[in-house]
């Protein structure tokens, strides 16, 4: 496994009719694909159709795919917009819906919201600590007052491409070095 690219997941966390996370996904995946350092792919929640939590358990073919491609990653880059001071109920139906295949690994956030979404990441990283996930420190916030033209079309902010690139550094830092508990 040594010399091997770790594989990280950039976690789309809202599954809403005119959601913006694709766009934030898209960017923070162009940033980190242009470092060459791992292999990064984007994880739509919404493409597993995930039963809420205790409905449909092991006979849903959504649940089975979700918790392979969790096992197939090494690590995590959640874009997490902010829904009445918290996390999107879509995500946290997500994280609930496996357990085992979020274990020792890396995450990072990215973050959007009135307050840079700023709530919703402290939320996410109480419920990341229960599944044994490590989230590292640097957090890039992106604001929908400076960094959505209307809201709605993303237009970042030159200054937090330094931000997501720490970011990433420390995701495959820890991320290395929790591979080396699962293998």
């Amino acid at each position: 496994m040594a010399g091997e690219n770790l594989k990280i997941g950039i976690i789309l966390g809202s599954t809403r009719e005119g959601r913006v996370s694709p766009q934030v996904g898209e960017w923070v995946k162009n940033i980190a694909d242009g470092r060459g350092d791992a292999d990064y792919e984007i994880v739509d929640i919404a493409e597993f159709k995930l039963p809420f939590l205790g409905e449909g358990i092991g006979q849903e073919p959504g649940l089975a795919a979700w918790n392979a491609k969790l096992d197939s990653l090494d690590g995590f880059v959640f874009i997490v917009s902010e829904y009445n001071h918290s996390i999107s109920g879509a995500l946290k139906n997500a994280l609930d819906s496996a357990r085992e295949a979020w274990n020792n690994k890396s995450a990072g956030i990215v973050s959007y919201g009135s307050t840079g979404g700023a709530r919703a990441a402290e939320h996410l990283r109480g419920i990341l600590g229960e599944l044994l996930v490590a989230d590292v420190r640097v957090h890039p916030t992106l604001s929908l007052f400076t960094d959505f033209e209307n809201f709605s079309t993303f237009k970042p902010a030159e200054l937090h491409l330094p931000n997501v690139n720490a970011m990433l550094d420390q995701v495959l830092a820890w991320g290395g070095a929790l591979r080396t508990l699962r293998k």
